[in-house]
């Protein structure tokens, strides 16, 4: 597996404005802010993509969606926001780690693009 700039952030070599942290993953704000709230929470292991997820990943993808909850809240999204992850290069994902992408902070429209 490739050495991805998560990586890099997950070990502390690359900075990043780091919102949530536990053993299993971290959430931090995206550098390229889609919307006024734009955090991307990560997997501290490295899983490619969803599509490359197994049945002994069940726990730690509810983890990640339990921690999105808990991140969105903590950021203030009470009125609601967005949850995206791209997978694959037709899906529009740009780098080969799971990441799940927090949109908030304005309304949202359909379809996304």
């Amino acid at each position: 597996m490739a050495d991805t700039i998560f990586n890099k952030i997950i070990r502390r070599e690359i900075p990043a404005d780091i919102v949530y942290e536990d053993d299993l993953c971290l959430a931090f704000r995206d550098i390229a802010p889609q919307a006024p709230v734009h955090i991307l929470v990560i997997p501290k292991k490295t899983l490619p993509q969803l599509a490359d997820a197994t049945p002994e990943d069940h726990a730690l993808l509810g983890h990640l969606l339990l921690k999105v909850k808990q991140v969105a809240k903590d950021a203030g999204l009470d009125g609601g926001y967005r949850v995206v992850i791209n997978t694959g290069e037709d899906g529009g994902q740009t780098v080969d780690h799971l990441h799940l992408h927090i949109l908030g902070g304005r309304q949202m429209q359909w379809p996304p693009g």
